[in-house]
């Protein structure tokens, strides 16, 4: 298994295998924004994605927006190596945390998450809410 910041090409095969949906191939040059792909031999195992956040103290945070792993694929290291390889360029690019979400019902994301040092957010309830602009 090979993990790696993805080239257009990589994205696109992602996209497709992931969300069934076109790449936009200027989405890897936005600032902010951090991708990897995990790859065995040819084929496609897995992909997370997110986003380095500014704060206004200066500081800076990260958002994994979406981690997957191919289903035959699930179990051999691949999500655990892909949350390593996000979570050092946030570190390498000065995040000093990390926010996701995942449902409450996804055991093993969250045996994931609290194996990688993950801790539940400590400011209660929270509900998410999605916008369309």
């Amino acid at each position: 298994m090979t993990v790696v910041t993805p080239d257009a090409e990589l994205l696109a095969r992602a996209m497709r295998t992931f969300m069934n949906a076109d790449a936009d191939a200027d989405y890897l040059e936005t600032p902010g924004t951090l991708t990897f792909v995990a790859t065995a031999a040819d084929d496609i195992t897995g992909w997370c994605w997110g986003y380095q956040l500014a704060r206004p103290d200066g500081a800076c945070m990260l958002y994994l927006h979406q981690l997957e792993v191919v289903e035959s694929h699930r179990g051999r290291g691949i999500g655990r190596a892909l949350m390593g390889a996000f979570m050092a360029a946030g570190r390498a690019a000065g995040a000093g945390k990390m926010f996701l979400t995942t449902g409450a019902e996804n055991a093993p994301a969250r045996a994931l998450y609290d194996s990688l040092g993950g801790g539940l957010a400590t400011q209660g309830a929270t509900v998410n809410y999605w916008f369309l602009l």
